[in-house]
């Protein structure tokens, strides 16, 4: 089948464009909740999957690739289902985890640390990968919660287009929602391919993040925190 030809009318970058450009590549955040239309789940899952697919044949097309090769053919909708389904599945509410709390029969009146949760997710301004390390904390107001119910909390607003800061509080908000305690810790530290892979091209630097509440405040119980994820 013969392709559409496409004509693209393609101007010499001038200053002003320049500058466009220089203002889109500055990572600025709006809040701390996620932008979403009030309408974002009233279209079913494979509606969207469906459209999204017809998007992307359009912008592999527009790129010259030919979707007639056999290795190509199935792309758009592979990458329609990842994104409903897997990379940006943390945007439906329905799909956040549902943390069982059981009493703290233990007593444990110490600081409970799980470091080193691995997540993925993507940048907003680019939609490439961010990925690291999150580090969480919290003390007991009675209650605790399975350890695995705290990777899915990070897995789960991970899993949106995202920008560091707000993934760090958002995290950081839940636990405190779901634990029913002022006490929590969350440091993340991830790297950010829209800088490693484009732009600048720095593939060494990684970016901190930190949210502290209640006793996380304190000099020494911070301190407590950091030197624990630090250490081996």
């Amino acid at each position: 089948m013969r392709q559409k030809e496409i004509s693209l009318n393609i101007q010499p970058l001038n200053q002003e464009s320049k500058e466009k450009d220089d203002e889109l590549d500055d990572h600025i955040g709006s809040s701390a909740e996620t932008p979403l239309r009030a309408d974002a789940f009233d279209m079913d899952d494979e509606v969207k999957i469906d459209k999204i697919e017809t998007h992307f044949r359009e912008i592999m097309t527009i790129l010259g690739l030919d979707l007639t090769d056999d290795s190509l053919s199935g792309t758009p909708r592979r990458v329609a289902k990842m994104y409903v389904k897997e990379a940006f599945s943390g945007l439906n509410p329905k799909n956040r985890p549902n943390a069982r709390l059981f009493e703290n029969k233990y007593n444990y009146d110490q600081m409970l640390v799980e470091k080193e949760i691995t997540f993925f997710s993507h940048c907003e301004h680019h939609f490439v990968p961010i990925y690291g390390k999150a580090h969480v904390a919290y003390f007991s107001s009675g209650k605790v919660i399975g350890l695995s119910k705290i990777n899915r909390i990070v897995q789960y607003f991970a899993k949106r287009p995202q920008v560091q800061e707000r993934l760090t509080v958002q995290i950081g908000k839940e636990l405190e929602r779901v634990l029913k305690t002022e006490d929590v810790g969350v440091v993340i530290d991830a790297n950010h391919m829209c800088v490693a892979s484009r732009g600048v091209g720095d593939t060494n630097s990684k970016t901190g993040t930190a949210y502290f509440s209640g006793k996380f405040k304190d000099e020494n119980i911070k301190r407590e925190f950091l030197n624990y994820i630090n250490s081996k």
